[in-house]
């Protein structure tokens, strides 16, 4: 049994017993307490937050207490304090940072308030303080990518000698270590003969994307792909090219946001990987009222993320984010 399965087996039980305490003790409402990683840095985590309430809304034995930590690590262990001050049922986190919150969260542990991690995982070390984590494979996702790159560079007969431009995530976040290991572990793998050039973040954000996308067009007369850790980043990355008039780019992003749906349906954007923030809100919650219900849950608890592409975004509603 590996590391992660060991951790995997362990909060599972220390989940059973955390809620078969609550259905033997409460019977009533659960209070679930969250705090989100920055609820305006984008249109994702705006959906998220809304469709979080709206879930919790309809189920008339939940009552929660919605945090937002403004992508501040202090501001948001200060509010895991917080909602242990107030004894919540259980709590959710959205990571600013993967390694900095584990202390607030092993704090909630030995409260014994089953915590579930959402959308990006804490680091490997914590494992052992949560209850659950509900969200995406990132590093399917960035494989996926990969692949969805790969497959558009063997159609156009570039794989023996294309350059790619990765931007990544906010430095130190999960998803965003995820999901570049995801493509850097698996374009090699399907195509030995591409190389990736350099990465640089853009902090999840469209402008600094476009300008990280600049310095990289400045810098580099052969760019054929960029893979960007979600597509606010990708379109930032398609704005740069377009102003600068240099075609023939391969875009490719995980997070189909509502914009880099258009710019697939425009043709100027080759694809992503197709993710649902109202899937993952509801995915949260519904696995923190299970634990809360002694029910069995996995560790690692993801949703699907296919891939989406030009070839077939006809089959994917356009995102509401």
């Amino acid at each position: 049994m590996n590391l992660r399965s060991t951790f995997a087996a362990t909060t599972a039980a220390t989940a059973m017993l955390a809620g078969a305490a609550f259905a033997g003790e409460h019977g009533g409402t659960m209070r679930i307490g969250i705090t989100q990683n920055n609820v305006g840095v984008d249109s994702y985590q705006t959906t998220y937050e809304q469709a979080f309430i709206a879930a919790a809304e309809e189920n008339e034995n939940v009552e929660t207490v919605v945090l937002d930590a403004g992508g501040d690590v202090a501001r948001q262990i200060a509010q895991m304090e917080d909602l242990i001050q107030q004894d919540v049922d259980a709590i959710i986190i959205w990571p600013t940072n993967g390694e900095a919150v584990i202390p607030a969260v092993r704090k909630a542990a030995q409260a014994d308030i089953p915590v579930i991690v959402t959308n990006s995982n804490i680091a490997e070390q914590g494992f052992d303080f949560v209850a659950s984590f509900s969200g995406p494979d990132n590093i399917t996702q960035g494989a996926r990518s990969a692949e969805i790159m790969c497959d558009k560079f063997k159609e156009e007969g570039i794989e023996g000698e294309a350059r790619v431009v990765q931007i990544s995530g906010q430095p130190g976040y999960t998803t965003a270590i995820e999901r570049a290991k995801g493509f850097e572990d698996r374009l090699p793998e399907v195509c030995p003969d591409v190389t990736l050039v350099e990465t640089q973040p853009g902090d999840w954000n469209r402008e600094k994307s476009q300008q990280v996308m600049e310095a990289f067009l400045v810098k580099y007369d052969d760019i054929d792909g960029v893979y960007a850790g979600d597509d606010n980043m990708g379109v930032g990355a398609l704005n740069a090219a377009k102003a600068a008039g240099r075609d023939g780019i391969i875009f490719v992003g995980a997070t189909n946001f509502a914009v880099g749906y258009e710019a697939m349906a425009a043709g100027d954007y080759w694809g992503s990987i197709y993710q649902s923030p109202v899937d993952d809100a509801e995915a949260a919650l519904q696995t923190a009222i299970d634990i809360l219900n002694g029910e069995e849950v996995p560790f690692l608890n993801y949703f699907d993320t296919p891939k989406i592409t030009q070839d077939n975004m006809d089959e994917f509603s356009k995102p509401v984010f």
